[in-house]
């Protein structure tokens, strides 16, 4: 049987923003007939995922530490993503935001000052843009996909942190463990709430979501990302150079994602090790994606796939979810996503007969 898609008239702001929330309903009871089939307890699983995180207070810093990272980066994503600019390397960006900020903290170990934290900040900025920096060069020069290029840099980055853990970075006195030294209390980013892990990472995301509502919202920088995205031929017009505005959204994702490298870096892991790649990067996509682009919403939808994240760890302890069950979660969660995506802006045509295909 032959059908086709036809496109609807343009959806409502409030059905693009509900099918988010369908997307997650559907993830968790499709997820609780999966894993119930497979032999595992399908309800425990949805409840110790979705509703443990949120119920147990213990968990709520847990979910604040591991949702900053997640919507610095998702906010860099989405702001190529509207100037359609798919940077999928933001992996490797992280991983070399944390590499640059690490550098600074062992050629400062015997040195003390509370200057030394922002200069490894801005070295991780600096880190995270530098590898976004071929992509950018690829695609304005020679029209490579960055999609590729950006992927590929993310396995390069990996073994770089491999080598330097290994080799020159790695601790003398660690007892053969591949890990560097571990970094100064100046190094290290402070607890905002006594007796708690939140660190001031997690503020930073909050104002990086808000600066970058303001700016995409409010900004010519903003417009312009919007319509070169929309209309590549309408912004030249308009005297926005296409090149530009790639060369901006790379450079943007990529300095906060090295971003978010250097404060992970400085906060959780408190030196550099190889388990440092934590996939942050490429969950960070379905973040982007779920909170619709836009810079506020990617706060809630972090938050969102913390919850599954802490959620899954605690799952493996209790009920023996196995660890590739996260993984799972967030994939079904991003085919939903799509899918609503497609059924709420068009309809299925079978034959002569029209199908409405509501999300």
């Amino acid at each position: 049987m032959q059908f086709r898609l036809e496109k609807r008239p343009e959806p409502s702001k409030a059905m693009l923003y509900l099918t988010p929330v369908g997307a997650v309903l559907a993830t968790a009871l499709v997820g609780a007939i999966v894993f119930s089939l497979i032999g595992y307890n399908g309800l425990g699983a949805v409840r110790e995922i979705f509703l443990t995180p949120l119920l147990n207070p213990l968990k709520w810093q847990d979910l604040a530490v591991k949702s900053a990272p997640l919507i610095i980066i998702a906010v860099g994503l989405s702001i190529g993503y509207r100037a359609n600019v798919w940077n999928i390397g933001a992996e490797g960006q992280y991983v070399l935001g944390g590499l640059a900020g690490t550098g600074i903290a062992l050629l400062t170990r015997d040195m003390s000052g509370p200057w030394i934290l922002p200069l490894m900040i801005g070295g991780g900025v600096l880190g995270g843009m530098a590898w976004a920096v071929l992509p950018a060069l690829l695609r304005t020069r020679l029209q490579v996909n960055e999609i590729l290029t950006s992927l590929m840099l993310t396995y390069v980055a990996i073994q770089l942190l491999n080598y330097l853990v290994i080799g020159p970075w790695k601790d003398p006195m660690g007892f053969g463990f591949p890990q560097t030294r571990m970094f100064t209390a100046d190094q290290m980013l402070p607890t905002i709430i006594p007796r708690t892990i939140v660190h001031l990472g997690v503020p930073i995301a909050l104002v990086v979501a808000v600066a970058a509502w303001f700016m995409m919202s409010r900004s010519v920088f903003g417009y312009q990302v919007k319509v070169v995205g929309a209309a590549p031929d309408a912004a030249r017009y308009g005297g926005f150079s296409v090149n530009r505005t790639i060369w901006l959204a790379l450079l943007t994702s990529g300095a906060l994602a090295g971003l978010a490298g250097v404060l992970e870096a400085a906060g959780p892991f408190g030196r550099m090790v190889p388990s440092f790649p934590t996939n942050y990067g490429f969950t960070a996509i379905i973040v982007a994606f779920l909170g619709r682009l836009n810079p506020l919403g990617i706060i809630f939808a972090g938050l969102a796939m913390a919850i599954a994240v802490v959620g899954g760890e605690v799952a493996q302890t209790t009920i023996k979810l196995p660890a590739a069950a996260v993984g799972i979660f967030q994939s079904m969660m991003l085919f939903f996503l799509l899918a609503s995506d497609l059924l709420v802006r068009y309809r299925v045509r079978f034959g002569d007969r029209t199908v409405e295909a509501r999300a």
